[in-house]
């Protein structure tokens, strides 16, 4: 009978070593805190609870995943070591189940791996160990003659000859509860650091015949925590190749994986073109043939097939729902959705605004709170005035609308469908279908003015 599945999650450690007041858990990484990658990675394998263990003296990280009705937190006061961190959580833990113990600040570990783990050694101790290239600071894996699992000895406590062993410990294990909670008891804390090893109980699993068996990671990265700042960005750097890989693999062109960051979900269709420095934040959707040029930051868009985003281009909760065109240098805000065939050209601002299937605002423009027909042509310098200090007011643009460049709409005004509005004008009432509003002061000529020019000393 398959035991019930509860995960621990270690994350009250101090991060001293990342001078910082945000906890070392909550730094993100691709967008998201180390520990959300963790939790995500715990979830795929349907567990029946996750226990977080945590310093209650720093609630933010508790804060930071309010509302996750999955998790069940459990308070680590005193930080005495990683045995007495899993210690805090296994009152929440049946003893007819298996745990898992994981790292909040480990955020790479695929749940693949996992799953694994989970698999191996059933009914004893299963760890998850790696051979990286340098093995400083990591726990070594003891074994005897036969390759048999004896016990883990932390690098400080380590004689030059164990130093020299290549596999180490990732602190990432796999036990059954009961028998987990007898070795947690009998754990002391007679070692260099006054601490209690959660990596003691591998000698005791040795001692009561239980089996002990490993899996070894094919790729030491995905096991690397980050204890500081460095650490955190070559971490982060493969956290965007991995992503760049896996888009690629699902049929996206990244023009320089290298030069690519996903700080968030991206769900792509097929032929999409990504070029170089485009970043991609919180939760995106790109359809079939979407272009993206360099420079471009997306975030929370949904872009429909055959969208064309131009250089250095910033969209922020927009839709599309036909191919367009966006940019370059074009700033699109959210609450903003292009039909078929519009065009947000170069220097365009557009936020909380509508415009259907045809209408374009080519360069140099601003469209707030707007809702523009079909065909509407916009000229350059035209700007919405949709803010009084105060409130804020709607615009509404008629079918075939023709704005001249250099248009003040004061809002709230409607301009009608087929209307044109003169180049240069402040429109402050509303325009009739299909005629010419033009507002402008009588152009004057001074005679006998004379340019200033510059006195002599």
């Amino acid at each position: 009978m398959t035991r019930p599945l509860h995960i621990v999650i270690l994350a009250a450690g101090d991060g001293t070593r990342m001078r910082s007041r945000l906890p070392k858990v909550l730094h993100p990484l691709g967008g998201k805190p180390m520990l959300g990658h963790v939790i995500d990675a715990a979830r795929a394998l349907s567990p029946a609870r996750i226990h977080v263990v945590y310093n209650p003296a720093v609630p933010a990280v508790r804060e930071a995943f309010e509302g996750a009705e999955d998790l069940q937190w459990a308070g680590q006061r005193e930080r005495l070591g990683t045995g007495h961190a899993v210690q805090q959580a296994m009152p929440g833990i049946p003893a007819d189940a298996d745990v898992l113990v994981l790292y909040g600040d480990t955020p790479l570990v695929p749940a693949s791996l996992l799953a694994e783990l989970l698999s191996t050694c059933p009914d004893g101790l299963a760890l998850l160990t790696l051979a990286p290239p340098d093995p400083a600071g990591y726990g070594r894996i003891v074994r005897d003659a036969d390759g048999v699992i004896e016990g883990i000895v932390e690098h400080r406590d380590a004689t030059d000859a164990q130093r020299a062993i290549g596999e180490v410990n990732s602190g990432i294990l796999r036990a059954p509860a009961g028998q987990l909670a007898q070795w947690l008891g009998r754990l002391e804390s007679g070692n260099a650091q006054g601490e209690f090893y959660l990596t003691d109980i591998v000698a005791m699993a040795r001692a009561d015949g239980t089996e002990i068996d490993a899996v070894i990671a094919p790729d030491a990265g995905l096991l690397e925590g980050a204890n500081d700042r460095v650490q955190l960005a070559e971490l982060a750097s493969r956290h965007r190749v991995l992503a760049a890989e896996a888009l690629m693999r699902g049929g996206v062109t990244i023009v320089d994986p290298a030069r690519f960051d996903l700080r968030g979900r991206l769900q792509a269709g097929q032929d999409i073109h990504l070029d170089i420095n485009v970043v991609i934040e919180g939760d995106c959707e790109l359809g079939d043939n979407v272009q993206v040029g360099p420079g471009c930051v997306l975030k929370d868009c949904r872009l429909a097939a055959g969208t064309r985003v131009h250089a250095h281009s910033v969209l922020e909760g927009v839709t599309t729902t036909g191919a367009c065109d966006i940019g370059p240098f074009a700033r699109v805000r959210p609450g903003t959705q292009l039909a078929e065939g519009t065009r947000v050209g170069n220097f365009v601002e557009v936020k909380n605004t509508t415009l259907a299937a045809g209408s374009k605002a080519s360069h140099l423009t601003y469209l707030g709170d707007a809702v523009i027909g079909q065909g509407v042509n916009i000229g350059a310098g035209t700007i919405t005035c949709n803010y009084d200090g105060v409130n804020k007011f709607k615009t509404v643009i008629g079918d075939g609308a023709f704005i001249g460049s250099d248009t003040q709409l004061v809002a709230p005004v409607t301009v009608g469908k087929g209307a044109t509005i003169g180049a240069g004008s402040t429109i402050v009432r509303d325009a009739p279908d299909h005629q010419l509003t033009v507002s402008r002061s009588k152009q004057v000529t001074v005679k006998g003015w004379k340019r200033p020019t510059k006195k002599l000393d």
